[in-house]
C-alpha cells in the first residue's frame, strides 16, 4: 500500500480508495487466512465463512474487497435489516401508517432482535398474516404478497436477497409452511454484498430521506463498552474486536446453524468501514467474528 495523505486525520495513513482495490483485498485475504488457522481445530470450512468489507474513506464511492460475498447464506436476524428499510420506504410513500405501534416494533425488532415484532412488520409491509393453511388459488396470491420486499430491493438493482420469510424460535406452521412445500419458496437468504450495500446507504443517508437514515441508524447504535450491557449483539460479535474509543451500528443474526454480524465501524483515528461477516456451521462459536474483525481493525490502527 502507498502512503497517502489521511482523508480522516491528515496524518499519513494507509487509505484504500479506488486505487487501493487490491490492497483492501488483501487486508480481507490476509484476515480471512488467519481464521482458517485459527479455528482449523474447530473444523471451520472454506464454504463455512463469507466476509465483505467496504472502506468508507471516500463515501461516494466506497472500496470493496470480500471472501465469497456474492454466496447466499441463510441470514437468520440480519434479515430485519431489510425488513426495517422497507418498512420505512413504506412509510415514506404513506403506504403504511407512521404509528407508535409500528415504531415500537420496528425498535423491538433490531433493538432486542424480537420475532414477533419481526412477524408484526412482515405482516403490514406485505398485508398479510400467518394463519391456517389456505386453498390454492389464495395461497398464491398470499405467496405474491409475501414477495413485496423482494420486488421493492430488486427495483433498487439489488441481488442476492430473498426476504419473504418470518423470523421463528421453533419452525413455521400453516400457510407459511405450506408456501414452502406448495411453491418450494427458498429459505430467506442474503449475501454479505447485498448486505453491505444496505448498510452502507443507510449509513450514507441514501436509502430513503435522511431523516429517515438517522432514524434507522440510531436503532443499530450499540454501546459494547459498557461491561453491564445484557445486549449481546454489542457485546458478542464486531464489538469484541473493538477499542472502547470506538463506535458501532450492527445487526447480529443467530440460530442454531448460522452465527452473523453485519456492522459498521468508526475508530478512534477516524477510520469508517463496513464489515459483514457470516459463519456457518459453527454458530455456539462466539469466537470466529471477532477474531476476524480484530484483524481488520488491527491493520487500520497499524496503518
Amino acid at each position: 500500500m502507498i502512503p497517502i495523505l489521511d482523508c480522516y486525520s491528515g496524518r499519513l495513513h494507509y487509505i484504500f480508495g479506488v486505487m487501493e482495490q487490491k490492497a483492501l483485498q488483501a487486508l480481507v485475504g490476509q484476515a480471512v487466512k488467519k481464521t482458517f488457522a485459527e479455528f482449523a481445530g474447530q473444523k471451520l470450512e472454506t464454504d463455512q465463512l463469507a466476509v465483505t468489507l467496504m472502506d468508507l474513506c471516500e463515501a461516494e464511492n466506497p472500496a470493496s474487497a470480500g471472501y465469497r460475498g456474492d454466496t447466499p447464506i441463510y441470514p437468520a436476524s440480519v434479515v430485519k435489516l431489510f425488513y426495517l428499510a422497507a418498512a420505512h420506504r413504506q412509510m415514506e410513500d404513506s403506504k403504511l401508517r407512521d404509528t407508535n405501534a409500528l415504531r415500537d416494533a420496528l425498535r423491538d425488532m433490531i433493538v432486542d432482535s424480537g420475532n414477533e415484532a419481526t412477524s408484526y412488520v412482515l405482516d403490514l409491509l406485505t398485508d398479510t398474516t400467518s394463519g391456517p393453511e389456505l386453498p390454492p388459488a389464495e395461497l398464491e396470491q398470499w405467496s405474491h404478497k409475501r414477495d413485496t420486499v423482494n420486488r421493492y430491493f430488486a427495483s433498487l438493482g439489488y441481488t442476492g436477497v430473498n426476504a419473504n420469510k418470518k423470523t421463528w424460535h421453533d419452525r413455521p406452521y400453516g400457510r407459511d409452511r405450506q408456501i414452502i412445500a406448495e411453491f418450494k419458496s427458498e429459505r430467506n437468504f442474503l449475501t454479505t454484498n447485498a448486505t453491505a450495500r444496505l448498510l452502507i446507504e443507510i449509513v450514507a443517508r441514501k436509502i430513503i430521506s435522511p431523516i429517515r437514515c438517522e432514524q434507522m441508524k440510531e436503532l443499530l447504535k450499540r454501546d459494547f463498552a459498557r461491561a453491564d450491557n445484557a445486549d449481546n449483539q454489542a457485546r458478542e460479535y464486531t464489538g469484541r474486536a473493538l477499542p472502547p474509543d470506538a463506535k458501532l451500528w450492527s445487526k447480529a443474526g443467530y440460530m442454531s446453524q448460522v452465527r452473523h454480524d453485519a456492522a459498521h465501524v468508526e475508530l478512534p483515528s477516524g477510520a469508517r468501514f463496513v464489515l459483514v461477516i457470516f459463519t456457518a456451521g459453527h454458530s455456539d462459536e462466539k469466537e470466529i467474528i471477532p477474531f476476524l474483525a480484530r484483524q481488520i481493525v488491527e491493520d487500520y490502527e497499524a496503518a
